[in-house]
């Protein structure tokens, strides 16, 4: 069965006490807790860091079966090199999150260009032909060039996801290009009414048979990890 996974970018906040951790929880047992509530997190630090394998070990130690951590591409392959000639860079990268892949809980991995990256559909199609068969992996666009039905074609020939990313600077069109679905959920708030139409969606996509990873941004408060909360009880 298809499964709802929801989170937010990062997981590290002492400002979501007293809301969503508790006041007398130390930061050491924020993963914890989180992953008793949530059971996805997107991490952003490996944009500009290769984790560690021991920080990695002891992520899958402390989060209970059927919890994914999603990832951040580094940004040397995507915004130093742009995706061209990053065969090594990308091995190298994956090969980092072998402690998740083989405990089971590594989620996609998230590719985000730049937003000054233009539409290079050859450039696009060398790099799919990197990564791996079997690893999920999402591409989020940040220029409008980019949304049209050949980049879309080229991503479901190689099984990957188009990032929907609501945010407040581009509309990601809701198309489907893989077996699962990954949005990141980046408006400052959303209402009632917001949170029950992504549930809606969310409950469409579940019942045609395809994984949701739904990730809220995280801020200074706990309103993302609460409406993640919410949203796995109500889709």
């Amino acid at each position: 069965m298809a499964t709802l996974y929801a989170g937010t970018s990062g997981f590290a906040y002492p400002a979501w006490k007293p809301e969503f951790y508790p006041a007398d929880v130390a930061a050491s047992r924020f993963l914890e807790h989180y992953a008793g509530r949530l059971n996805c997190v997107e991490i952003n630090y490996t944009f500009r860091r290769t984790p560690r394998a021991s920080t990695l070990e002891s992520w899958v130690q402390g989060t209970p079966p059927g919890f994914v951590f999603a990832v951040k591409a580094h940004q040397r392959i995507t915004h130093v090199a742009r995706l061209q000639d990053t065969g090594e860079a990308t091995a190298f990268f994956l090969a980092a999150l072998e402690p998740l892949r083989a405990a089971g809980k590594l989620g996609p991995v998230l590719f985000q260009l730049p937003p000054y990256l233009h539409c290079d559909v050859a450039r696009l199609a060398a790099f799919l032909k990197l990564l791996p068969a079997g690893q999920r992996a999402t591409i989020e666009f940040r220029h409008e060039s980019w949304l049209t039905d050949e980049v879309f074609d080229l991503l479901r020939e190689y099984g990957v996801a188009l990032c929907v990313a609501d945010t407040e600077k581009l509309v990601v069109p809701e198309v489907v290009t893989a077996d699962f679905v990954y949005e990141r959920l980046r408006q400052p708030s959303y209402s009632d009414d917001d949170l029950a139409a992504i549930a809606a969606r969310s409950r469409t996509l579940l019942a045609a048979g395809l994984d949701c990873y739904l990730v809220f941004k995280h801020e200074e408060s706990a309103a993302g990890a609460l409406e993640a909360e919410w949203l796995l009880k109500a889709a």
